[in-house]
């Protein structure tokens, strides 16, 4: 037998008399599930958001480095711009240059030869967001010298 409509409406006010509602308690849980969840998620895009930007720093830098190198003549002074062109990208992506961010190879000497491969390595440390440590990003770029340089 089903209890009728009397019945269902004393059981209910005994239970809001002994304070066993549930009015509200969803809400609650929602904002405490979703916190949970949110603060990790938010964490994770801001340390692959700074870990792209590095990435994107790193490469341009590279890129022009290798280039400036290849098509500058003077070694000396293809040496400076390329440190210059690294220094430029870096800052872009809110990185500082350290010292020995950027390393220069030369396959002949002088680099400026005739097809000669130059390649630059850029190097960024990432620190990660909230955390003690740093994530190592790395790049390396080749460039080929014009074949008619000495022409």
């Amino acid at each position: 037998m089903s209890a009728g409509p009397r019945e269902h409406r004393r059981h209910r006010e005994h239970r809001e008399q002994r304070g066993c509602g549930d009015e509200g308690s969803a809400a609650v849980e929602f904002l405490a599930v979703g916190v949970l969840l949110l603060v990790p998620l938010a964490y994770l895009v801001l340390t692959l958001g700074r870990l792209q930007a590095a990435t994107f720093a790193a490469e341009s830098g590279a890129r022009e480095a290798s280039r400036v190198l290849a098509r500058t003549d003077g070694e000396d002074l293809a040496r400076r711009r390329a440190e210059e062109a690294v220094v430029l990208a870096l800052a872009d992506q809110g990185f500082p240059a350290a010292p020995g961010a950027l390393e220069l190879e030369c396959a002949a000497d002088p680099c400026r030869s005739p097809e000669a491969v130059v390649a630059a390595t850029v190097r960024v440390e990432v620190a990660l967001p909230v955390l003690p440590g740093v994530v190592p990003v790395q790049v390396r770029r080749v460039a080929v010298a014009d074949r008619f340089v000495g022409s």
